[in-house]
């Protein structure tokens, strides 16, 4: 199955496992199988953008060469083609070290998105410092990981784990503005779909 058709069925399931366990009085914090689909999905996902990202660096890497090669033979040309007439060579040079160096920013730039860094805070939950996977919002504003929350009322206290204040299920909210900036953010860094059993 590719990774685009799992990712597909995860968001399909989560409702559907939460509304089984719901139906079934299980509580959905237990229905694990959702994060083994998750721990599934973002294996494929990895893997996908691993192959991309290899292709892409390859690519850029001939292309780097054939760029800093091409301003190397403008260079040379240009240079016969003046000699005698500059008032300064060291000018040129100067020159064309400054062009390589644009050259490479450009192709540091481009290979950005493939260089793993740390995922923005806001894009983790404050429990587990994991990019959420499905984030709810409380009454305070606080997003945190539904089930990491909901376990920790269960086991902790009705409360929330950072403002103390009251907290119940009932009050969480799907934050679906964080889940989309999440999947912007995962699209367009593969290498955060990186988890620590990989």
């Amino acid at each position: 199955m590719c990774a685009a058709a799992a990712e597909h069925c995860f968001h399909i399931m989560i409702p559907v496992v939460s509304n089984y366990c719901s139906d079934l009085g299980v509580p959905t914090r237990n229905a694990y199988i959702v994060d083994e689909i998750w721990e599934e999905l973002a294996k494929a996902k990895y893997l996908e953008w691993e192959e991309a990202s290899t292709q892409r660096s390859w690519e850029l890497q001939r292309l780097k060469e054939a760029c800093e090669g091409a301003l190397r033979e403008k260079h040379f040309l240009d240079g016969s083609e003046t000699e005698g007439f500059l008032d300064d060579p060291i000018v040129s040079v100067v020159s064309h070290l400054k062009k390589l160096d644009l050259l490479g920013e450009v192709f540091r730039k481009a290979a950005e998105d493939d260089t793993p860094s740390e995922v923005p805070d806001y894009l983790c939950c404050k429990i587990t410092l994991d990019i959420f996977r499905d984030p709810v919002i409380t009454p305070s504003g606080v997003s945190y990981e539904r089930a990491v929350l909901l376990n920790h009322l269960e086991k902790v206290g009705n409360f929330d784990p950072i403002t103390r204040e009251p907290l119940y299920p009932s009050q969480l909210v799907p934050n679906f503005a964080i889940k989309e900036a999440v999947h912007s953010y995962l699209d367009k860094h593969g290498w955060a779909y990186r988890t620590e059993s990989d």
